[in-house]
């Protein structure tokens, strides 16, 4: 019977190694959807798309503006760590995406920006535009992952 504990150095070395490649992955692909998502929702704004559908989510891309999306991607990209659809990425990216999704309707919304549940207040559809963008980091992120594994 083989004993299945790490007991030597190399081991630990080893799955220090393994850990770190898999922290620094997710929050690498998190980081690229960050930046992925903020030029789809920049590109939206900057086409009308939005002001479209009536809802006040433009942005001018800057550094300041950009800088903070991409790390937040980068931290949430840990949730890439989860053991969800573990070879199905488009269906762990679309799923994980609803996590930061329901942050920032529930949170930074209503809460931070003064903007209601959901970011009603820009406009009834803020929502789904939410969603959609928020899948884009997601996929962005998942598929990332993928390559890189």
């Amino acid at each position: 019977m083989k004993n299945s504990t790490i007991s030597t150095p190399k081991q630990k070395k080893d799955i220090a190694k393994i850990i770190a490649r898999n922290l620094s992955f997710t929050f690498a692909s998190g980081c690229l959807g960050g930046f992925v998502n903020s030029i789809a929702v920049w590109l939206f704004g900057l086409a009308g798309i939005t002001a479209l559908f009536n809802v006040q989510i433009a942005f001018t891309l800057t550094a300041s503006w950009l800088y903070p999306r991409i790390v937040w991607g980068g931290i949430w990209g840990f949730v890439f760590l989860l053991p969800f659809f573990p070879r199905k990425y488009l269906y762990k990216g679309v799923f994980l995406s609803l996590l930061p999704t329901l942050i920032q309707l529930f949170v930074v919304f209503p809460l931070k920006a003064n903007k209601g549940i959901m970011g009603v207040e820009l406009g009834s559809l803020t929502p789904i535009f939410v969603i959609f963008f928020n899948c884009i980091w997601g996929i962005t992120a998942a598929f990332w992952l993928k390559i890189c594994k």
